[in-house]
């Protein structure tokens, strides 16, 4: 979907010593359509269980509030294009999911199933694939269930509350052999695969540095996350000790924890679970190919927003074993931001809207030329992330946000929440899943009752 570079780059191609295009041509060439995975190269014949481009994939969604209803009314939107029918919903708020059900139902010759639990959703034989948007401490378990009930997956981020669970659907997924995407619709915008085009064809040399954040100041809303409580949610319409689950910290029911569950530790990692994924999916998936990191480090701050758990100021650096490093900033007081980059040693490469600039360093200017890419399509669209999951499954080939970048982004995420929680650096080593400090002592990963807040 990328252009071609501008003329003036044409004479600058014969003296490119640093730049080897030829070996790499056939697979740049696959990485140009920004819905097949650039870094792992999985487009594989369509195998006799996967569905035909004609047939129907049958949906279900558990969890539909927010976010999940953003995605009951785009799967229907698009149910066309998509070839999808909806026919079942998931909720703990009786309401919700009622609201959902009729919403599907409305105009369609549709019938829409409601559940309060998961687990008779995820085992309808008719079912193929599950949305998930629940709260951050449910993701895990719903995936597992199903995927062992051989569905696939598309599950909002951050993958996963912990990364111990992370690594259990991880597991689970490799074990059965389904798709699983993570709702960072940043890596269906084009510009990141197509960096990751150019990294894996060296023409910026190795990586050094890259950088993005994610910004805001939301005090005009009375404060991030401080969403608007419907007095209809009350104890006898809705499931509270099912909604709280496997979080230690029980309290009675608790409208702001229902509504604005974000600000509070025992559910949501804050801006590292919320804000950060959208912009780490998308860089480490511009690397071309994604690592485990070697070491992270994060600081946060709670000094504007008081009615809350979780940061409202958050930096995390993630170093990785080929010697790149990641910064990504988060803040929900102070909307400037940096600029999306990844340095390399011989040219760097910015972002910006649907473009990407590969921009030499000084002292490799007279070897390689600077490239502009534009109109690279699409931009960041949860449709077009749902539209990849769909076809990821019928093509049976792995998503642009699957398992193996869920998996890598989660334990970045996770250590730097280890990080700022524990006031430690986390070293991290991939064969074993330990984490070390810096003078080789075991951390054990924070999960469900190892910590007061989980």
């Amino acid at each position: 979907m990328a252009n071609q570079p501008s003329s003036s780059n044409a004479a600058g191609d014969s003296r490119r010593k640093f730049i080897q295009k030829g070996a790499a041509a056939t697979a740049a060439t696959a990485v140009l359509n920004p819905f097949k995975s650039p870094i792992y190269g999985q487009n594989q014949a369509p195998s006799a269980n996967v569905k035909g481009a004609n047939e129907r994939l049958i949906i279900g969604h558990v969890g539909v509030g927010g976010q999940g209803m953003r995605h009951v009314r785009d799967v229907k939107k698009f149910s066309g294009d998509n070839k999808t029918t909806q026919v079942a919903v998931c909720d703990v708020w009786e309401k919700r999911k009622d609201l959902a059900k009729q919403y599907i139902e409305k105009d369609t010759d549709w019938k829409v199933s409601a559940y309060d639990d998961h687990r008779k959703l995820v085992e309808r034989k008719d079912i193929d694939a599950v949305f998930i948007a629940t709260v951050d401490h449910w993701h895990a378990q719903v995936a597992i269930d199903a995927l062992e009930n051989g569905k696939d997956v598309y599950v909002e981020k951050p993958f996963t509350r912990y990364l111990d669970e992370a690594f259990r659907v991880h597991d689970v997924c490799k074990k059965v052999g389904k798709k699983v995407q993570v709702g960072s619709q940043g890596c269906a915008d084009a510009k990141w695969s197509k960096a990751a085009e150019l990294i894996k064809a060296g023409d910026i040399g190795p990586l050094v540095l890259g950088q993005g954040s994610y910004m805001r100041n939301a005090a005009a809303k009375g404060g991030e996350w401080n969403y608007k409580i419907d007095p209809d949610a009350r104890p006898d319409n809705l499931d509270w000790n099912r909604w709280m689950g496997s979080v230690n910290k029980k309290v009675p029911f608790n409208a702001d924890h229902f509504f604005r569950w974000r600000k509070y530790l025992p559910y949501c990692a804050g801006l590292l679970g919320d804000l950060i994924p959208h912009r780490l999916h998308p860089l480490m998936l511009a690397t071309g190919n994604p690592e485990f990191p070697s070491r992270v480090v994060c600081t946060g701050t709670r000094k504007i927003s008081t009615d809350r758990d979780v940061t409202d100021n958050t930096q995390l650096l993630a170093e990785f074993p080929s010697g790149l490093a990641l910064l990504t900033t988060s803040s929900s007081v102070s909307e400037y931001g940096l600029p999306d980059v990844i340095r390399g040693h011989h040219a760097r490469l910015e972002f910006g809207g649907n473009r990407v600039n590969l921009i030499p360093e000084r002292p490799f200017s007279d070897e390689l030329d600077p490239e502009e890419f534009t109109n690279l399509q699409p931009g960041e669209s949860v449709p077009a992330h749902e539209k990849d999951f769909f076809d990821s499954i019928r093509e049976n080939r792995q998503p642009n946000a699957n398992i193996d970048l869920a998996i890598r982004v989660q334990t970045v995420i996770s250590l730097a929440e280890i990080s700022e929680r524990l006031n430690v650096a986390c070293l991290f080593d991939e064969k074993t899943r330990t984490i070390t400090t810096g003078d080789g002592k075991k951390v054990d990963m924070i999960s469900y009752g190892s910590m007061p807040l989980s």
